[in-house]
């Protein structure tokens, strides 16, 4: 939706590369820490994406606003 590479979310989001290919391919171990998944969430946030929760408009995400 924002158009971002994995190397501009993990800039975004002070995380490691690989921490995003990890969450990406939804990786049990190496898991990534919490705290990092926490951070690449609040990076996506901030560029416009809203987390759906279940049940609402369905599961997912959205774009909330256009991508700077």
């Amino acid at each position: 939706l924002l158009g971002w590479t994995q190397e501009t979310l993990a800039d975004r989001a002070l995380v490691a590369i690989n921490t995003v290919r990890a969450i990406e391919a939804n990786r049990a171990f190496p898991h990534p820490k919490p705290d990092s998944i926490s951070a690449v969430r609040r990076a996506l946030e901030r560029g416009g994406i809203v987390f759906l929760p279940n049940g609402t408009l369905g599961e997912g995400v959205r774009l909330s606003k256009p991508p700077k």
